[in-house]
C-alpha cells in the first residue's frame, strides 16, 4: 500500500528545464506557498499593523507598506518552494523570457494593469479611504490591489475598476493634499429684484450654515446677464468633501426659503414673439 502511494507521489507528470516535476513535487510547492501565505498574513495582522499605529502612520501608508510587504513575502515563497524541488531558477530565465513575450501579447490589459498597480502603491495617488471621481463613478477607496481597486461608491454599491484607469484617465481626489473644497451654487433671480437685497440674501444663506467655512470667505459673483434673469453664483468652502451633496442641497433649499421671505423671484424663461407679419383680424372682430 505504501508502495502504490509512493509510486503515484513520485510520478513524473511533466518535465521543466532539466528537472522531473512529480506529484510530490507540487505538493511541496503548494505547501510552501500556503505557508508563506499564511506567515504574510500574521506578520501583517500581530507585527505591521502594531507597529504601524504606534508610529502614528495613517491608513493609506499602513495599506501601502503591508501590500508591498505581502507581495515581497510571496515572491521569496516562491523562490524558496522552487529551489525546495530541486528547481534551478537560472536555468529557467531564457524560458521565462520567451514566455514572457508571448503572454505579454495576449495579456496586455493585465499587464498595464500589474504595473499601474505598482505605481499605485509606490506613488500613492489614491489612498485607501480617499473620496475620489474617476469618470462617472464617485466613491470612497476601499481596498488597492496589484489589478484593480475597489470603490464603494454613495449608493454603497461596489465597484471594480481596473488599475490602469486611475492613471491613463482623470482622476479627481477630493482627499489629496488640503481636504476642504469649494461649492459653486447657481441661481437666477428676476431683473426686478433688487441686487443688494439678494447679494446680502446669499452670503447670509452660506454664513448660517454650521458646514460652510467662515475662512475663506464665502462670496457671491453675478456671473452674467442672462435672457431672464441675473445669474448669480454662491461660492462657499467646507471642510468634508464627503459631504458635499448634502451642503449643496441645503444651501439650495435654505435660498428658496430665504427668497420667499424675501420677496426675491427666481424667474421661469421668457421669450419675446415677434410675428412678420401681420396677424389676419379674427371672425369674431370681423362680425362685430
Amino acid at each position: 500500500m505504501i508502495r502504490h502511494i509512493s509510486e503515484i507521489l513520485n510520478f513524473r507528470l511533466f518535465t521543466l528545464g532539466d528537472n522531473p516535476i512529480s506529484l510530490s513535487a507540487l505538493l511541496t510547492l503548494l505547501v510552501f506557498v500556503i505557508i508563506f501565505a499564511i506567515g504574510s498574513r500574521l506578520l501583517r495582522d500581530m507585527v505591521l499593523s502594531r507597529f504601524l499605529n504606534y508610529m502614528r502612520i495613517d491608513a493609506g501608508t499602513q495599506f501601502t507598506f503591508e501590500r508591498i510587504v505581502h507581495y515581497l513575502i510571496m515572491v521569496l515563497g516562491v523562490v524558496v518552494a522552487f529551489q525546495s524541488i530541486g528547481v534551478d531558477l537560472s536555468g529557467l530565465a531564457v524560458i521565462f523570457g520567451f514566455l514572457s513575450v508571448g503572454i505579454g501579447f495576449g495579456l496586455q490589459n493585465v499587464t498595464s494593469n500589474f504595473v499601474a498597480g505598482l505605481i499605485l502603491l509606490f506613488e500613492r495617488p489614491i489612498n485607501v479611504g480617499d473620496r475620489v471621481l474617476i469618470g462617472d463613478v464617485e466613491g470612497d477607496v476601499n481596498e488597492i490591489k496589484i489589478r484593480a481597486t475597489r470603490i464603494q461608491t454613495v449608493d454603497n454599491i461596489s465597484i471594480i475598476v481596473p488599475n490602469s484607469e486611475f492613471v491613463a484617465s482623470n482622476v479627481i481626489n477630493y482627499s489629496h493634499g488640503d481636504p476642504k473644497i469649494r461649492i459653486n451654487v447657481d441661481v437666477g433671480v428676476s431683473y426686478n429684484s433688487d441686487l443688494d437685497l439678494v447679494l446680502r440674501t446669499l452670503k447670509e444663506v452660506a454664513l448660517a450654515d454650521s458646514e460652510v467655512l467662515k475662512r475663506p470667505e464665502p462670496d457671491v459673483l453675478l456671473r452674467n446677464f442672462g435672457d431672464s434673469s441675473w445669474d448669480m453664483r454662491l461660492r462657499i468652502w467646507i471642510r468634508d468633501p464627503k459631504r458635499h451633496p448634502i451642503v449643496r442641497s441645503k444651501i439650495n433649499c435654505a435660498i428658496v426659503r430665504e427668497f420667499r421671505r424675501n420677496g426675491i423671484e427666481i424667474p421661469f424663461p421668457q421669450r419675446d414673439i415677434n410675428f412678420r407679419n401681420p396677424m389676419p383680424p379674427s371672425q369674431n372682430a370681423i362680425e362685430d
